[in-house]
Parts: C-alpha cells; sequence; structure tokens
C-alpha cells in the first residue's frame, strides 16, 4: 500500500492510496483514539471513489460512529482506464436505453463481468487496509453500497469471511447473482427503490429472498431460529423507498450507518436476555417519502 497524500476537514483525515496500481481513498477520525472498525464503500456504476453521495455516506459513519472507511475505484472507473471491452458494454446500455429495451439484464451482465475482476482488488486492499495500527482488525467488516457495489458486495461477502454486515440493494436478480446471495452468510440490509425504472420490484424482492438461504438455512431465516456454528445472530431486512436508486432518502443512509453499527461494534449482552432471543432476524420496512 502506498499513500499519495493525506487531507482534513469536518473531522474527517482523507487519505488517497494505491494497492497494487488500484486508486483509493481512506477516510479517517481526525481525534486518533483506539483502533476503530472499517466500512468499505462501493460506488455505483459510471461514478468513482469520491462521488459526492459516497464521500457524504463515509463522513457520516467517521463523524457519527468513528469508524474508518474506504473506496476504490472499480475497473473502468474513476482514475482507471476503461477497457475496449467495457466501452462496447456502455454501448450495449446506451443503446438499450435509447430504444427504450429492459435494461436490468444487460447491466447486470456488465456489472457481474466488473464484480469478477473488483473482488480480488477488494480482497488485496482489505488485506493492506487491515494491517494499519489505527484500524481493528479484529473486529467484523462492513460493506455498503448500490448497483454495481451490491454486484460486487454480494460477491465479495460471499467469499471474505471478515464482511459482517453489508447494506446493500438496487440489483437486478440474475440466476447468476441469485446464487451467489444464497451464499452469503453475513448479515445484510437490502435497500429496494419501488419504482425504478430499470430495476423491477419483483426482481428486487427475489434477490432478498434468496439472501442467506444456503450458508444460514431457509428455516432460519423464515422463523426466526436460533443460528448454529459460528453464526451468532444473523440480521437480514428489506427497507423498500420510493422512487427510483438514484435518490436514497437520508434517512435510509442514515439507518444503514446505524445497521452497520451496531454489528461492528462489540456486542453488548442484554442480561438476563434467553438464547432463545439471540438468533436471526428478518424484518420488513416500508419508507415514506418526507415531501
Amino acid at each position: 500500500m502506498q499513500f499519495l497524500s493525506q487531507t482534513a476537514s469536518d473531522g474527517v483525515i482523507e487519505s488517497l492510496f494505491t494497492v497494487d496500481g488500484v486508486p483509493g481513498v481512506l477516510w479517517s477520525p481526525d481525534a486518533g483514539g483506539d483502533p476503530a472498525p472499517l466500512v468499505l464503500m462501493g460506488h455505483g456504476g459510471g461514478l468513482h471513489k469520491n462521488a459526492p453521495g459516497l464521500v457524504a455516506r463515509a463522513a457520516y459513519l467517521v463523524t457519527a460512529f468513528g469508524f474508518h472507511a474506504a473506496a476504490i475505484d472499480a475497473p473502468g472507473h474513476g482514475d482507471r482506464t476503461r477497457s475496449a471491452s467495457d466501452a462496447a458494454w456502455v454501448e450495449t446500455m446506451q443503446s438499450a436505453r435509447r430504444a427504450g429495451e429492459p435494461l436490468g439484464p444487460i447491466v447486470s451482465a456488465f456489472n457481474a463481468s466488473i464484480a469478477e475482476r473488483a473482488v480480488p482488488e477488494w480482497r488485496a486492499t482489505l488485506d493492506a487496509l487491515h494491517a494499519l495500527p489505527e484500524i481493528d482488525a479484529d473486529r467484523p467488516v462492513g460493506y455498503s453500497g448500490m448497483t454495481l457495489a451490491t454486484e460486487i458486495g454480494f460477491r465479495l461477502a460471499a467469499a471474505e469471511p471478515r464482511i459482517g454486515a453489508a447494506a446493500l440493494g438496487a440489483a437486478y436478480a440474475s440466476e447468476a447473482l441469485m446464487e451467489v446471495a444464497r451464499r452469503v452468510s453475513a448479515s445484510v440490509q437490502f435497500l429496494l427503490p419501488w419504482d425504478d425504472p430499470e430495476i423491477d420490484r419483483e426482481s428486487g424482492l427475489a434477490l432478498f429472498d434468496a439472501i442467506g438461504t444456503e450458508a444460514i438455512g431457509t428455516e432460519a431465516i423464515g422463523t426466526g431460529a436460533i443460528g448454529t456454528g459460528a453464526i451468532d445472530s444473523v440480521e437480514k431486512s428489506l427497507h423498500a423507498f420510493p422512487g427510483p436508486h438514484e435518490r436514497v432518502p437520508s434517512y435510509e443512509a442514515h439507518d444503514s450507518a446505524g445497521f452497520l453499527a451496531r454489528h461492528l461494534r462489540p456486542p453488548v449482552r442484554s442480561r438476563g436476555l434467553p438464547a432463545s432471543a439471540r438468533g436471526v432476524r428478518t424484518r420488513l420496512t416500508c419508507g415514506r417519502s418526507s415531501t
């Protein structure tokens, strides 16, 4: 890992770095203190590691919870050169959009090709970040992102046992992604844009339904039964909100941060809580627009 520059503003230190040539950014509290957990931040398709919405969410995790947050540019995004193959994918998507053709399957196939390349890069970045003394490598790692970041996040969570919680959403339920989602054993909060023109709600509901069914078991997720083995308590929740995926309400972003905090901080056991109350939870919430 090579650090390139460092700036500080409003309680957040921003450090640019590269890992094996992949550009990234780390946001940390400027007050120092004990080692703190890490959240990996994925960006959407066509965006980059310093997209304004991503930076705002990272700053909230740092200032409200004292976490570290990190992002890298996905292949062909941000400071990385787009390959001829990726450029052809983009042209295919743009042509389909102009023709009014369904975009979900096309976008999902393109995102899957990016995710296959991005997951090894994220794992190498995580190795490098966990070597930093200010990051608590003994705590679970969080992951947050939508659309392209969801394609990457499911695959990363299925392959990487250090991911303990992920806030994901707005992804087309291709058969390949459904199969990956079934293997995820991390806690997942899934955001579903109810009126998205490119990702139909039925697809989102099917993807949510698949999460964890192989890794944890359908019975555990469906009934709130106690987790077994290394799984102590796994949370799976669906948050539906009005509008498209580009307009996630601020209250949902803040709730996702709180969800990650619950799973990344050291556990607090309530006195007298019976063991039967600690298990897999599934809950459904629906957002309401404030306008």
